[in-house]
């Protein structure tokens, strides 16, 4: 995606190319960070603190490797540590039997993917996909609360139905989205899970 003349004056300390990189990545990175983080100061935070990162390791870049998939690692090893802390607050789930043989893989593919779209953004993309051939009241549900994080009973209210209905609505959901990023993502059903957690 970026040129190589604008790899090279990133790594030379070029505000203007760093200002450059904010602009083109900051969305791409939002909506990738939305798979894993609800809250939007919580998402500035970990999307400020990856290119805050790569500003100060900048001499590290290598001008021939895509430094967008470099921002993705940075992001998806922040979202996981977020998400191994809040569930671990909320005694939910144990990240710590996270398969590392499936973040491997998904960190090879970073690094060995030709196209301009990172394996994350596959994924991202993929999701939204799944996401889009939902009815149109799952997807609402599924957004909600899921995505945008308000409260199941709050959108129950909201809707007029029972909290059953959109506990049924988000379950039926996530089954679908995990069968149809499977297909694509076979190697990382573990991590698709616990995305759609």
């Amino acid at each position: 995606m970026f040129e190589l003349q604008t790899k090279i004056a990133l790594r030379a300390g070029d505000p203007g190319a760093f200002r450059e990189l904010f602009r083109l990545m900051y969305p791409r990175m939002k909506g990738y960070c939305k798979l894993f983080v609800s809250d939007e100061n919580e998402m500035k935070d970990l999307i400020q603190e990856c290119l805050i990162a790569l500003w100060e390791k900048r001499n590290e870049i290598d001008p021939q490797k895509p430094v967008e998939s470099l921002l993705f690692v940075m992001l998806r090893n922040r979202c996981l540590n977020y998400l191994k802390k809040k569930k671990s607050e909320e005694a939910r789930i144990d990240l710590e039997n996270l398969q590392i043989k499936e973040l491997q893989h998904l960190y090879q593919l970073d690094f060995m993917q030709r196209e301009a779209v990172s394996i994350e953004e596959q994924l991202v993309i993929s999701f939204r996909q799944a996401v889009d051939t939902l009815p149109d009241k799952m997807r609402y549900v599924f957004i909600k609360c899921k995505i945008e994080g308000v409260k199941q009973k709050e959108l129950a209210d909201e809707l007029g139905v029972s909290l059953k209905t959109v506990e049924k609505h988000i379950a039926t959901a996530k089954k679908h989205i995990s069968e149809k990023l499977a297909i694509r993502f076979p190697a990382l059903l573990l991590l698709i899970s616990l995305w759609i957690e």
